[in-house]
């Protein structure tokens, strides 16, 4: 793990105790504080992940460190200490009514966006692995999972030029990373990850 400097550390406090979105639900979860140039992206965190104080700590999060695993040999804590957790918003957002987590609402987004704009600022990723379709439409036209998942694009997010490789989202709630295509998808997705530079670097 990279040291961390002091404007990023300033970084990580602020967002902490950020309090722009009033419905959603605190605490604010962040990933480590490792200074990385892979940024893996999620949607938002669930109602486990307050609790836990880390994302992805749930379900959905021992599905993803298994996909990791699997391609590039790295326990989930060698994960959490060399890829930097972001997300669309860093707050649970709530339960739907009709069942599930609630959707974040726009100005939401784009709330948290500023954040992850910081971060870009600071981190000058080379490598962003969006996960889930919210996540994805962030840095990609929408588009079905099957044109997206499988393949790295070259992308421009306000400014930074940088890969994106998509991945699909590890919910147990979805079928689509466990049936065809969507199985060959992901093991294509996470090849071209365990290829790039910045993986291949800690073996």
């Amino acid at each position: 793990m990279s040291v961390v400097n002091r404007p990023f550390k300033q970084h990580l406090t602020a967002l902490r105790a950020c309090e722009r979105c009033p419905q959603m639900h605190k605490p604010v979860v962040v990933g480590r504080p490792v200074t990385s140039r892979i940024l893996l992206v999620g949607q938002a965190p669930g109602d486990k992940e307050p609790q836990l104080g880390r994302p992805f700590a749930w379900t959905a999060g021992k599905t993803l460190f298994k996909w990791f695993a699997a391609s590039l040999g790295w326990s989930e804590e060698e994960v959490r200490e060399r890829i930097y957790f972001a997300a669309v918003c860093r707050c649970f957002p709530g339960k739907n009514p009709k069942g599930g987590d609630r959707v974040p609402a726009l100005d939401e987004i784009e709330n948290c966006a500023h954040w992850l704009d910081r971060e870009f600022e600071l981190l000058r990723p080379t490598l962003i692995l969006p996960v889930g379709k919210l996540a994805i439409t962030q840095f990609l036209p929408v588009a079905p999972l099957k044109e997206m998942i499988g393949q790295s694009f070259s992308i421009n997010y306000r400014g930074h030029v940088v890969d994106c490789v998509p991945l699909p989202h590890p919910s147990g709630a979805s079928t689509w990373h466990r049936m065809e295509p969507g199985k060959t998808l992901l093991e294509q997705a996470l090849r071209l990850v365990a290829k790039r530079p910045e993986a291949r670097k800690w073996v």
